[in-house]
């Protein structure tokens, strides 16, 4: 075999569409095209080029979607064109950047860049806080040393001096907490900063009244000198503070969308379409139309789903399977657009592009699950219905029982508590402990294979204690293979001669148990002859001659009427029992004749997964019991069930009978999750408490299950429930922190400690803790990207 200089691909001398000569050497062309491109520049071809130059860069092209599913939109679209949603109320939908008109926090896109793009919230924050701070830090140390330092002025001079460097800190700098305060007052939807509006608005009012008019303070509240205290540190500090806070929440959120950038980029900005005359033709992706021929070169990302066509080569299809090793591709074989080609160069043929290719469906698949909404949020919504109303009654009863009971100067430590407990309450703290673990989880399990089509799932999931499994194709491979091969001894014949014997007279059948035989003579690197004279017998087998000799593959029955002698034909059954093997049920027999004597034959069996056994024994260790269900006979569901010590077998079970006994089991009180791929399993993937659809079945077994394993065996399983359990453990750490940190600092703010300890809280403290509190919910749920699955 020889490899085209131009396209890399592997061509056979004999069936060369070109060749050429360079230098006194000759090369051989898959088509004319290559054997054109080379003529005109030789040397260009014949230069060795490093796998990274080969890599397309990553982009991604244009999806449409239905109008509230989440999009992939070109990269060099604006964020004015980009639909926005809120994490905590998601349905809240505009075009273009903004904020909640109910919680008050920033909009999040829809449509993921596969750039990620400079978030114009994120950036004016920024400002926002850096002049803040150069700002507030001068009237922080005026506000608390400004008489030791400045001794020579006078109380009112200083005041007006914190005056003219609070206000820009409170008016500019906070001006955007200060249109969500009107907005939450307008929409009669008190949030978050409802709060710190009236906080950090009540100390500045109250300052700037203290300052231009100190007249209309009793002369009781009045110093020395005739002024009236002031917190304009306070409202400045305050408002830094939250600025901050925002930062780091914007900064953390913009990483929840890493999982679904990293998808996006595995998309190749271009492919290489081939026409009618082997041409070839660079164009963008979104060009490519269903049945066009296109070459994928080694190194590059293949460009849309398709079949191969010519060629062969090992792909990594880690992105959709989350396995590391490569996978063997050659003609006829299926390939995913979005993975990549490691080997050898190959023709396919495009078959699903656009908004149908499976990138695309996984992006569109992620990003609708990350703004679906967990049970467990509902629990968050209804103490956030009422969390803002009691805040602001425990902020006036604070007021007041300070005002009537607390030591002097009475009204300004009622004033300081009050702010202290408006301030430090954080709502926004419970309303995203919820979604922020389910985006980062979600995003997760498609790194790795695992596609989550609603919340709901992956927390019922968490709680699963029975697994109902079907056998064929899901503890099985679900086709026929090789289990084992036994040569009689007189016969002469080697294991192998009577694989490759038998495989070069299937090879022309369309049979599965052909195709499985050719198969396993293929793995065990046996050659192929050519087969003459051939003819295939319905349900009996097939005869060829192959090196002059008389082949025959199939039935007793078959070999007996072709002139085999019947003596020398064991029964079936007994040969299966001698290799270890259960008599009926799904193992097949296949005795091969040469020359009208037999030599022995063929087991063929769905055999086991080589992942299943381990992975029922650690799910096992999980705490998770099976129910293995099956269409297949008894016998050999049951040699199944032995070899991975599964009690409950249940065989020769109708679609009907599976949703039933997967009802059954419910009714018992058990969580039941269903695993399948075919037709024939989706009822009982509808009925149970969890669907999981392996990726490898049909359509119907993927739409009605709630959970899809890109592959399609049992580890895909494993990582969804691990994944499940450490994302409601991450819940339940951010809600137990949010309920911990509102029930414990709202008190501690109101003053609840000084008649004990005399100790108070300053606002300022109590704005860092509020801004602190949203950022570690948001850092303890980035913390699932590093879970180990």
């Amino acid at each position: 075999m020889a490899r085209d200089p131009v396209c890399g691909m592997t061509v056979d001398p004999a069936k060369a569409a070109a060749q050429g000569e360079h230098n006194g050497r000759t090369y051989f062309f898959c088509c004319k095209g290559c054997a054109q491109k080379f003529s005109a520049n030789p040397e260009k071809y014949l230069q060795p080029v490093p796998l990274n130059s080969a890599i397309a860069p990553a982009t991604v092209t244009s999806i449409q979607a239905a109008p509230i599913a989440s999009t992939v939109i070109p990269s060099r679209a604006t964020a004015e064109q980009n639909r926005y949603t809120c994490p905590m109320d998601p349905e809240i939908v505009q075009i273009g950047p903004g904020t909640c008109p109910k919680c008050g926090m920033a909009l999040e896109p829809m449509d993921i860049l596969a750039e990620e793009p400079v978030d114009p919230e994120f950036a004016l924050m920024n400002k926002r806080f850096w002049v803040s701070l150069i700002l507030s830090a001068p009237v922080l140390v005026l506000g608390m040393f400004g008489e030791k330092l400045f001794p020579h002025l006078s109380g009112p001079a200083l005041h007006w001096i914190e005056f003219v460097l609070a206000a820009p800190v409170v008016l500019w700098g906070g001006w955007p907490f200060l249109q969500r305060f009107g907005s939450s007052l307008v929409n009669r939807s008190p949030n978050m900063f409802t709060l710190i509006g009236l906080g950090a608005g009540a100390a500045f009012l109250d300052s700037v009244t203290a300052t231009v008019f100190p007249q209309w303070f009793p002369a009781s509240f009045r110093e020395m000198d005739g002024s009236v205290p002031v917190y304009f540190e306070v409202a400045a500090v305050i408002t830094t503070l939250v600025l901050l806070g925002q930062v780091f929440e914007l900064r953390a959120r913009a990483k929840t969308s890493s999982a679904i950038r990293a998808l996006l980029k595995l998309a190749p900005q271009t492919a290489h379409r081939l026409n009618a005359s082997g041409n070839e033709a660079d164009i963008a992706l979104d060009q490519v139309l269903p049945g066009e021929r296109l070459r994928v070169r080694p190194g590059e990302r293949i460009p849309v789903d398709g079949v191969l066509l010519e060629g062969a080569s090992a792909v990594d299809e880690s992105m959709v399977t989350g396995e590391p090793m490569p996978v063997e591709k050659s003609a006829n074989d299926k390939v995913t657009g979005g993975t990549l080609n490691t080997s050898g160069s190959f023709v396919m043929r495009a078959e699903r592009v656009g908004n149908e290719t499976t990138l695309a469906q996984i992006v569109k698949l992620v990003s609708e699950a990350q703004r679906s909404r967990a049970p467990m949020q509902r629990l968050a919504d209804q103490v956030a219905a009422i969390f803002v109303p009691a805040v602001v009654a425990a902020a006036v009863i604070t007021f007041i029982a300070w005002t009537l009971l607390g030591p002097q100067p009475r009204l300004a430590h009622a004033l300081v508590n009050a702010v202290a407990v408006l301030i430090i309450a954080c709502p926004c703290a419970l309303g995203l402990a919820t979604p922020m673990s389910i985006m980062v989880a979600i995003g997760k399990g498609a790194g790795v294979g695992v596609l989550v089509r609603n919340a709901e799932a992956l927390e019922k999931l968490a709680a699963v204690d029975t697994l109902v499994v079907d056998k064929t194709g899901t503890l099985t491979e679900g086709k026929p293979s090789v289990a084992d091969v036994a040569v009689f001894e007189e016969s002469g014949f080697t294991k192998d001669i009577l694989l490759s014997l038998a495989a070069s007279v299937e090879q022309v059948s369309e049979h599965p148990l052909a195709r499985a035989i050719v198969r396993a003579a293929q793995e065990a690197g046996a050659s192929l002859a050519e087969v003459a004279e051939f003819h295939a017998t319905f349900g009996g087998g097939v005869e060829g001659k192959v090196s002059g000799n008389r082949v025959l593959v199939g039935t007793p029955e078959f070999l007996e009427k072709n002139g085999v002698v019947q003596a020398s034909l064991p029964e079936s059954n007994r040969l299966s029992m001698a290799v270890g093997l259960s008599p009926g049920g799904s193992t097949t027999v296949v005795f091969v004749a040469v020359d009208g004597t037999l030599i022995g034959a063929i087991l063929l069996a769905d055999l086991l997964k080589e992942t299943t056994p381990q992975t029922v024994s650690e799910l096992r260790k999980e705490g998770i019991r099976f129910v293995m269900l099956t269409g297949d006979r008894k016998e050999s569901a049951v040699l199944i069930a032995q070899k991975l010590q599964i009690e409950d077998v249940r065989s020769q079970v109708s679609p009907e009978q599976k949703a039933t006994i997967v009802a059954d089991l419910k009714r018992e009180g058990r969580i039941v999750a269903m695993a399948g791929d075919g037709v024939n399993d989706a009822p009982a993937l509808a009925a149970a408490d969890v669907g999981i659809a392996m990726g490898t079945g049909t359509d119907v077994a993927i739409e009605s299950a709630g959970i899809t394993l890109l592959r399609g065996d049992l580890r895909g399983i494993l990582r969804a429930c691990k994944l499940s359990r450490a994302t409601i453990r991450n819940i339940k750490q951010n809600l137990l922190f949010a309920f911990l940190y509102n029930g414990l600092g709202i008190p501690i703010a109101a003053g609840v400690l000084y008649p004990l300890f005399g100790l108070l809280l300053s606002p300022m403290i109590a704005s860092a803790a509020m801004s602190l509190s949203s950022v570690s919910v948001i850092g303890n749920a980035l913390r699932l990207r590093r879970a180990r699955l």
